[in-house]
């Protein structure tokens, strides 16, 4: 078998922390970027970047920043489409503000301004937890959707109050405005999400995450033991709001092009990104992929098979996804807490002791 290692002999420290420790797993790791940067973005049309791929990696990002916060920190948070809105309107001031600018720029600095207003709805974990911070968080939620909805000054006071991505190009490519082929849009996110995964992985694999997790698990013997739950919180709230704006950003830049805060960062983003998050698993960054992939196939799914295939009215398809998706999230919480990334972590621990699997 490939799926298999040859004893657990290490010759270095460097070997024995390896995120893929089985080489079959580096190969498969390896060939999946080799597909995503090599053959989709010849392959890719407007549907599929539209549908699935584009939607697919923003979410990702978002879910990595929730995650973050929740799976790793154990922060419970309920204001991520906010805190989107946050990056979104940053990225539109400051594409308007500084046209000359690159966009790529741009984004960063909507990560960085969502980190610090993150950070300063943050402030609240260090005296409430659980059921009170999720409320708290909730309100910073509502707080933010007002704010943008009332001052004016966030969308150039436009009549409509809508706001919409001006053309801008990387490279003498347009990545948005109405002129973006879908190849750009999806190798634009796709470099995005890259460097998200990485940073976050390296990240809850160091003194950091080390950190956040000591917290999540008793935030008094981490304090006991020299953890600064100060730092540890605040650091998970900014780095989770750097992660949700870019997400933000590019959500608003590159996806949608115009948006309106209240339909497209509502309530119901939070709870989709939570949900990305639950089904996924938490304190996982594959699960934050797994879950973002899995919300964001469904319902594309779903329609092809219930209206398309078998004719069903379209307003019983919606309905009926969100009874997968509570049924999903019950069997979750109740069966496997840590989701799709626990059933896949035991699948592979049952391949790599084949033909003797526990």
């Amino acid at each position: 078998m490939l799926y298999r290692e040859a004893g657990d002999f290490k010759t270095s420290y460097a070997e024995d922390n390896q995120t893929f420790p089985i080489k079959f797993d580096r190969w498969r790791y390896w060939f999946v970027l080799a597909v995503a940067y090599l053959v989709i973005p010849f392959m890719i049309n407007d549907y599929w970047a539209n549908a699935i791929f584009v939607p697919f990696l923003i979410y990702a990002i978002a879910a990595i920043g929730l995650n973050i916060l929740t799976g790793y920190c154990g922060q419970v948070s309920l204001g991520t489409g906010g805190f989107m809105a946050v990056g979104a309107y940053a990225c539109y001031k400051l594409m308007t503000a500084f046209p000359e600018v690159n966009i790529i720029v741009h984004v960063i600095l909507s990560g960085g301004i969502t980190a610090a207003v993150g950070a300063a709805f943050g402030l609240p974990s260090l005296r409430i937890k659980g059921f009170y911070l999720a409320v708290a968080t909730l309100a910073a939620q509502f707080f933010l959707v007002w704010l943008f909805n009332k001052v004016a000054w966030f969308y150039n006071y436009s009549a409509s109050g809508q706001i919409s991505a001006p053309e801008r190009f990387v490279g003498g490519v347009a990545v948005t405005g109405p002129n973006t082929e879908a190849w750009a849009k999806y190798m634009i996110c796709l470099v995005f999400v890259t460097i998200c995964a990485i940073i976050a992985r390296n990240l809850t694999r160091g003194t950091i995450g080390r950190t956040w997790m000591a917290i999540r698990d008793m935030d008094i013997a981490a304090e006991i033991i020299g953890v600064n739950p100060l730092k540890a919180k605040l650091l998970a709230f900014a780095v989770s709001s750097f992660f949700i704006g870019i997400a933000g950003a590019l959500f608003f830049a590159v996806y949608l092009g115009a948006v309106e805060v209240g339909e497209a960062f509502g309530i119901q983003k939070s709870f989709l990104v939570l949900f990305m998050v639950i089904i996924g698993g938490l304190g996982s960054v594959f699960g934050s992929f797994a879950g973002a992939a899995f919300l964001v196939v469904l319902p594309v799914a779903l329609k092809l098979i219930g209206v398309d295939l078998l004719g069903w009215p379209t307003d019983l398809v919606s309905h009926f996804q969100l009874v997968i998706i509570g049924a999903l999230i019950m069997f979750f919480l109740i069966k496997e807490p840590h989701g799709l990334a626990q059933l896949w972590r035991l699948a592979k621990e049952k391949l790599r002791l084949w033909p003797f699997p526990y």
